[in-house]
């Protein structure tokens, strides 16, 4: 992780550590550094960026001050308004465009923002980049065979301009229904939109395949995204799910990257239910290339249990879409994804598409003639907690020796009958404290020693 990028973009609160200044300062170092790149090339042309943004209120102001900083500096800017962040790096991939730009925090709450970056191919911009684009923040940056502390301006006809591009978002509306191989006609669908990215998308692609839908928190104002919604806050779903007789429910976070679901009994699936439902699908379909799954840290011992048990093989890479999309085009894998719902298609996508999922996890149900709650034979979930703690230092707290050996502690009392996992949030000032073990009360007891043990050695923030 950089000094402002983290593994999923440039995150903080609005206004305190990503200002819109800083926001200014990353529009003129893209804009810059793509037409400076052409221009190496032998291209006179400006370089072309996209950018989208999810319905906090202070989306607005970024969006603003990126686009002012990469038109001055002789970039044209194509906006498609709030959208979601695949559709980012759909449009950016399949519309030639030099790279894309996602305003999110995620899952965050509405006063936190964020800046994702994304590459010409739809990747998560690389890491060199990104280095170059932080020193650039801190005063100057070389690139292209000298130092730069300040940027030049374009000037006269070489200053850049915007387009208004919903026509791109309403393409990748397009391309999502041309993935759905089924008809959903008859199913009554939950969509729980979290007053984000999906709220003007979701409903337009399952109304289009046929389905019965109903939405809940689709009225964003600008405050309210994730607040008691999504996939992040699943349990207004579940109700919803039950009480209106649904067959199957889909919540996605703010800028709809990741998806998890609820079946018509009201149980949460989560990502890892998800990538061993579609695995198993893929696999008996012969569209599991390398017969490999690839999974993150977080994963459930259980789905590791069951993958085995039906012959596929995994990987664990660390916590992140962006490491697990880096491993599955290494090495040729269609499937990988993390528990929090994060799940890539790498045949349809190049980052977690929380719709797209939905509309996977549709095509096994209709496929095998299932319900949703039918599809989960075979796996069985280990308990699992996972406790948050807000830290004045990350890394300090985690390499605390009396941390450490609390740590190693309960990793001895659970041998192989489970797991502990200590790890740094890659976005927040958070300690993550994580055990799986054969029952709730074992985790709780194992989780809650490690944080006592983290607050009487004062890294917990006031």
């Amino acid at each position: 992780m950089g000094k402002y990028f983290g593994t999923d973009g440039f995150r903080g609160e609005a206004n305190c550590s990503l200002t819109a200044e800083r926001a200014f300062q990353v529009g003129r170092f893209l804009g810059w550094y793509y037409t400076r790149q052409k221009e190496t090339q032998g291209e006179a042309l400006p370089a072309r960026i996209v950018i989208g943004k999810d319905t906090r209120k202070s989306s607005y102001m970024l969006e603003y001050a990126l686009v002012s900083g990469a038109v001055a500096s002789g970039a044209d800017v194509y906006m498609l308004h709030v959208t979601t962040t695949p559709s980012v790096a759909y449009v950016t991939r399949v519309d030639s465009f030099d790279c894309g730009i996602m305003i999110s925090a995620s899952h965050n709450p509405y006063y936190d923002n964020g800046i994702k970056l994304i590459n010409s191919a739809g990747e998560k911009m690389d890491d060199e980049t990104i280095g170059l684009i932080e020193a650039f923040l801190d005063g100057s940056c070389t690139a292209f065979g000298q130092t730069w502390t300040e940027l030049p301006l374009a000037r006269r006809e070489h200053v850049g301009r915007t387009v208004d591009y919903v026509s791109g978002r309403n393409r990748y509306i397009g391309y999502l229904i041309s993935l759905g191989l089924y008809s959903f006609r008859g199913m009554r669908i939950g969509l729980d939109c979290a007053n984000g990215s999906s709220w003007n998308i979701a409903k337009s692609v399952f109304d289009a395949l046929g389905a019965k839908t109903f939405v809940i928190n689709a009225e964003p104002d600008g405050f309210n995204i994730n607040q008691d919604a999504g996939s992040t806050h699943i349990e207004g779903l579940r109700r919803y799910v039950v009480e209106n007789q649904l067959d199957v429910g889909f919540a996605y976070d703010g800028d709809a990257d990741r998806c998890l679901c609820v079946d018509e009994k009201g149980n949460v699936l989560s990502g890892d239910h998800i990538l061993y439902i579609c695995g198993k699908y893929m696999k008996e379909r012969g569209r599991l290339l390398t017969n490999t799954i690839v999974t993150t840290v977080m994963s459930n011992f259980g789905l590791y249990k069951a993958l085995d048990a039906a012959g596929i093989g995994y990987v664990k890479t660390a916590v992140g879409d962006k490491y697990v999309y880096e491993y599955m085009t290494q090495n040729g894998c269609r499937l990988g994804g993390e528990q929090s719902g994060h799940i890539i298609f790498s045949e349809y996508a190049t980052t977690g598409d929380g719709i797209l999922t939905s509309l996977k996890l549709m095509e096994v149900m209709l496929a095998r003639k299932q319900r949703c709650s039918e599809l989960c034979e075979g796996l069985s979930i280990y308990p699992q907690v996972l406790e948050n703690i807000r830290v004045k230092d990350r890394d300090a707290a985690q390499a605390d020796a009396d941390v450490q050996a609390a740590v190693q502690s309960a990793s001895e009392k659970l041998g192989e009958g489970g797991r502990i996992l200590v790890r740094p949030s890659g976005t927040e000032p958070l300690i993550r404290v994580m055990a799986e073990a054969e029952s709730e009360e074992v985790c709780r007891s194992l989780v809650d020693g490690i944080i006592a043990v983290i607050r009487a050695k004062g890294h917990a923030a006031q």
